[in-house]
């Protein structure tokens, strides 16, 4: 199998976005948590307006987190982390040097392709790692990887199907950041 569509995809975000490298993921939740796994994250603080699966994943990968007051449109930052979710963003020449931008091509985001989001990031090691990470463990750019070694690995990769689409839709994507009004996950019981 090919997967030369998601790789062209990858490429063609970078150039929009500016990013060196971007892993493309099945969804920003994912992407997030693998930046989250990938730096060791075990303590954050980011907006208590933010949807519901952020402070589920930190819950899940036993970070401890804080939420604050903090509005945003388009993105907002975990801190003590160089990682965003800028689940609302997509413009040309966005990324931010030395951070890892996490981005979502769901339903009423810029690009809308479903389920989708990728990783901007400016690593090449962690660009490596995150892509293998995102892939069961395993490169895509070797065939009959079952001859190699596989790492640790999650089943987070997009369709091609919806890869194809992203790069007939990116062309035309909607440039101003997205505002949305969040419910304050502080008043959410997450049992």
């Amino acid at each position: 199998m090919s997967f030369d569509i998601l790789f062209e995809f990858e490429h063609k975000l970078a150039e929009y976005t500016g990013a060196p490298y971007v892993v493309v993921t099945d969804c920003c939740t994912h992407a997030i948590e693998l930046c989250m796994r990938i730096d060791n994250v075990n303590v954050t603080e980011f907006t208590a307006y933010t949807y519901l699966s952020i402070p589920q994943l930190m819950q899940n990968l036993s970070i401890k987190y804080r939420l604050t007051e903090e509005s945003w449109t388009g993105e907002y930052q975990f801190y003590n982390t160089n990682i965003w979710d800028s689940a609302r963003r997509l413009e040309r020449g966005m990324y931010r040097t030395g951070q890892k931008q996490c981005l979502s091509f769901g339903n009423g985001k810029p690009l809308q392709l479903g389920r989708c989001g990728a990783i901007l990031l400016d690593d090449a090691e962690q660009y490596g790692q995150l892509s293998r990470m995102r892939s069961d463990g395993r490169n895509l750019r070797q065939s009959q990887w079952q001859n190699h070694s596989v790492t640790r690995g999650y089943h987070y990769c997009p369709t091609l199907e919806i890869c194809e689409q992203g790069l007939q839709k990116l062309p035309h994507v909607s440039v101003q950041p997205q505002y949305h009004q969040y419910p304050d996950c502080r008043l959410i019981n997450f049992d």
